[in-house]
């Protein structure tokens, strides 16, 4: 079972914090904090484990940052994996928006490129019985040919407005906004049903589908994954329900409340904290006699 917290903590590095205050900080700071040869080493407030040195900012308790771990943590990187998927879309349609777009305003250029390497393209396609001029693709490109300009930069402007869409998506889920989350759910909802009326009309016809079925999938499953985890629209108690559940999850939070349990085993005397920590600081220990080793090895 993979640890996500300790994984993360490896990329971007601890996060400690030491509470600072003549309230329940004296206490919360006891728990977090324990002492060494090397000297102090802080709790990282996402994978847990002791780190010796400064902590990454200090104040009072309630100033701490929310560190993301556990469940949070791996909700953090499948919308990163969205994001990116929605801002590649946008590119790719973007990109196709472009290329309509220069399509329209070009068309009697780009007809007579087409039916003279159409022309060359004969010989070589009846020698193996093709009959290019009535082939479906042929037609459906003279077709397109036949459409006013007016009619080719519209679409080409839906398509932007589409490619944009999917971009400000991609952005906010990456950021991890409540708006980018609630835009995503709504945008692609609303296209659900013409996919599936795509996709109807390519088996009917006898088509690929297979494409147009994996796209369906993945937006089903995006849509269903962020009203469900994320919460949205008063589902599952709602953002408060949300904001809640992630304050929860906070170690920060589950050490204020052993603090403030009024059970006698949860109000621990600092040295007797300091007792229960002596596994994981002797963790510590182990890590400052290895760095301290390295500069002594270098010296031989």
């Amino acid at each position: 079972m993979r640890d996500w917290n300790r994984r993360h903590c490896a990329r971007r590095g601890h996060e400690t914090y030491a509470p600072v205050g003549s309230g329940i900080e004296t206490e919360l700071a006891a728990r977090l904090r324990v002492e060494t040869v090397h000297g102090a080493a802080w709790r990282c407030l996402r994978c847990g484990d002791f780190v010796i040195g400064e902590p990454g900012g200090s104040g009072p308790a309630h100033d701490a940052p929310i560190v993301l771990r556990g469940k949070a943590l791996r909700d953090l990187l499948i919308l990163r994996v969205l994001a990116v998927e929605r801002i590649a879309r946008g590119v790719i349609i973007a990109f196709i928006a472009w290329a309509v777009w220069k399509f329209g305003s070009n068309q009697n250029a780009m007809r007579q490129l087409f039916e003279s390497d159409l022309t060359a393209f004969k010989p070589l396609a009846n020698h193996f019985g093709w009959d290019v001029e009535h082939a479906g693709v042929v037609e459906r490109i003279r077709k397109a040919f036949d459409y006013k300009p007016k009619s080719v930069h519209i679409v080409a402007g839906l398509l932007g407005g589409y490619a944009l869409l999917e971009a400000v998506e991609g952005i906010g889920l990456w950021m991890v906004k409540r708006w980018g989350e609630y835009l995503t759910a709504v945008g692609t909802s609303i296209f659900l049903p013409l996919e599936v009326w795509d996709g109807w009309n390519k088996i009917h016809e006898h088509k690929s589908w297979i494409l147009a079925a994996c796209t369906f999938s993945i937006n089903v499953g995006a849509v269903v994954y962020l009203l469900l985890t994320k919460r949205l629209f008063g589902i599952r108690g709602g953002g408060k329900a949300f904001e809640a559940a992630k304050h929860a999850d906070a170690l920060l939070t589950v050490e204020i409340a052993a603090c403030e349990s009024p059970m006698p085993q949860a109000r621990l005397a600092p040295a007797e904290v300091a007792q229960a920590h002596a596994g994981a600081g002797e963790l510590a220990l182990e890590k400052a006699a290895q760095l301290s080793a390295e500069p002594a090895a270098g010296e031989d």
